[in-house]
């Protein structure tokens, strides 16, 4: 069945990077548009970057150069690249399969000093 296994959150200072990873199995991911949500403390889930499966890709606006989605289609795996983080950065990040409506259980980022 779909597994999608986020790692890679943690406690970063404002300023810091963190690359993000979501282990795929059980569907074909090298054709899978993949994307990557996030869902801060009091506020509803929000899109943050896509990718397709010929590597195009998709942010939203107020992310646009500081977070880099990418994948790797040989380890079924796609990251998320966020540099120059910020307290309002703080949320749960999701990977989610678009094709079939499929979250993964969520990696806590939280940025603070």
């Amino acid at each position: 069945q779909v597994q999608l296994v986020e790692s890679g959150g943690g406690l970063v200072q404002p300023g810091g990077s963190l690359r993000l990873s979501c282990a795929a199995s059980g569907f074909t991911f090298s054709s899978s548009l993949m994307s990557w949500y996030r869902q801060a403390p009091g506020k509803q889930r929000e899109f943050v970057a896509s990718i397709t499966s010929g590597g195009t890709t998709n942010y939203v606006a107020s992310l646009k150069g500081r977070f880099t989605i990418s994948r790797d289609n040989a380890k079924n795996t796609v990251y998320l690249q966020m540099n120059s983080l910020k307290p309002e950065d703080t949320a749960v990040y999701y990977c989610y399969l678009n094709r079939v409506d499929y979250w993964g259980q969520g990696t806590q980022v939280t940025v603070s000093s």
